[in-house]
């Protein structure tokens, strides 16, 4: 057992066999279980005949702080790759979470909590109480991480809870899925270089805390921001909404962001907008008057006060959704989901009657749980996914097919039962769809033969998204 493994490529046969053997025979001298333990010989070497050049991708200062890789290689040259996957991951997250406090905590949170639950997070120490999930949302919607990361992280997550050490299973692991899991995480986390563009958004948010804008520095910043994409004009507005609304921000940063928001909002998405105006209904709910006022202020700049919901019952029921799906993501989702399935179907009523601000999220959250999580179905909770969706007019019916535009739900369609799920939930929307092209579509889709995780990217779709561009909305 105390054989070293050398940097030696053709001593690993041998010494790994040794090092089994010793395991072995050490397990039985204790009468402990020695046989379906360890992954094969021939599993282990398929990851050290690759881990120099992939390792060697990790820039050196830092492989020599990834404790977590030292244990993960350990795992490996033991045979049991279960446990591999999960130091994997471990080390995945630390440094995820190093990337996120390095950033702007702030645009991190406001991007990624939502509700009440916001008011918990300030600082790095807060990052542990966010699900996995929720970590690799949020980095994907700050651009910490790319589209492409966010699938594959995704994925990963999900081998993680169902495949890994963290939970008792049976799932084999190869030797060339786990090579390629470090490799993933290493060039989309571990040494990725943070975006271009996502530096530029963190300057420009330390700046409007330290420095004056005036009209004409203001024109230049807005050169910048014609040139973000519709996702990061989306942040970058969620960023100032809550440092505008936070009551320790000073005059002459508001002041910036005044100069600022009217050069961003066109660009802004109508969701978007809807979550402001849901935001002033949640200070006005709460009774926080200083927050309220500051919320309508904001609004005021650009002339948004439209979007103030005049029904508050949709601040219940995006808590409700959140909720859900805070549950329907964690750990134990079988057992907690359920409850939070029957709380918003209270909330919403049958027939459900749902608020236009938030009709989009209502239906993109029901089709992410009626998905499942890729392991199994919430049998108490598919029930009454079914019945909201029982009652979907045409436009949510649209909503529900073309999900799979979404970053969440084509990620969850490289999972076999997450595709099976969406395949059935077509079939079951196909008589409220009226729209002769959507028809169409749906058509299409269920007749695709290539990965349904990639299907937005065919050039075929994306020929008939853009005719139903007003329907994504």
């Amino acid at each position: 057992m105390s054989t070293e493994l050398t940097n030696q490529e053709n001593n690993y046969p041998a010494q790994i066999t040794n090092f089994e053997n010793g395991l072995i025979t050490f397990l039985e001298s204790h009468n402990l279980p020695s046989s379906g333990i360890f992954n094969s010989v021939d599993e282990r070497l398929r990851v050290f005949s690759n881990i120099d050049y992939v390792i060697g991708q990790i820039d050196p200062q830092l492989s020599q702080k990834s404790i977590y890789l030292s244990k993960f290689l350990a795992a490996s040259a033991s045979g049991l790759f279960d446990a591999s996957l999960n130091y994997l991951w471990d080390e995945t997250i630390i440094q995820l979470r190093k990337r996120v406090s390095q950033f702007d905590l702030e645009y991190f949170y406001d991007n990624t909590v939502g509700g009440d639950r916001r008011k918990n997070f300030k600082n790095e120490d807060d990052l542990v109480k966010l699900q996995d999930s929720e970590l690799i949302n949020g980095a994907k919607e700050i651009e910490l991480i790319s589209d492409v990361g966010f699938k594959h992280l995704t994925f990963i997550n999900y081998m993680r809870n169902w495949a890994s050490a963290a939970h008792p299973n049976q799932t084999d692991i190869t030797g060339l899925q786990l090579i390629s899991w470090l490799e993933t995480c290493i060039k989309e986390v571990i040494s990725l270089p943070i975006p271009s563009g996502a530096i530029q958004i963190k300057k420009l948010l330390s700046n409007i805390r330290k420095e004056p804008i005036n009209a004409d520095n203001a024109d230049e910043i807005g050169v910048f921001l014609t040139e973000l994409s519709e996702e990061q004009s989306n942040s970058l507005a969620m960023a100032f909404f809550g440092i505008y609304t936070r009551e320790d921000t000073d005059n002459q940063t508001r002041q910036n962001i005044k100069w600022l928001l009217p050069l961003l909002w066109n660009a802004i998405d109508e969701e978007t907008k809807n979550s402001f105006g849901i935001k002033y209904g949640y200070f006005s709910a709460n009774h926080e008057t200083d927050q309220k006022k500051l919320a309508r202020q904001f609004l005021e700049i650009v002339e948004g006060q439209k979007y103030i919901p005049d029904d508050l019952r949709i601040l219940e029921i995006q808590n409700s959704l959140r909720n859900l799906l805070n549950a329907h993501r964690g750990n134990n989702n079988f057992y907690n989901e359920p409850p939070f399935a029957r709380e918003l179907k209270r909330i919403v009523g049958v027939p459900p009657k749902i608020p236009k601000g938030i009709n989009k999220q209502y239906v993109l959250v029901l089709v992410e749980v009626y998905l499942s999580n890729g392991n199994g179905i919430a049998w108490d909770a598919e029930p009454i996914y079914k019945e909201l969706m029982e009652h979907f007019d045409s436009r949510q019916a649209t909503i529900g097919l073309l999900s799979f535009t979404t970053d969440q739900i084509s990620s969850s369609l490289q999972i076999g039962l997450c595709k099976q799920k969406y395949i059935e939930l077509l079939n079951y929307l196909r008589p409220k769809i009226t729209n002769a092209s959507t028809v169409e579509l749906l058509d299409f889709v269920l007749e695709f033969k290539g990965s349904y995780s990639e299907m937005r990217n065919d050039s075929r779709v994306k020929r008939v998204l853009k005719n139903l561009e007003i329907l994504i909305k």
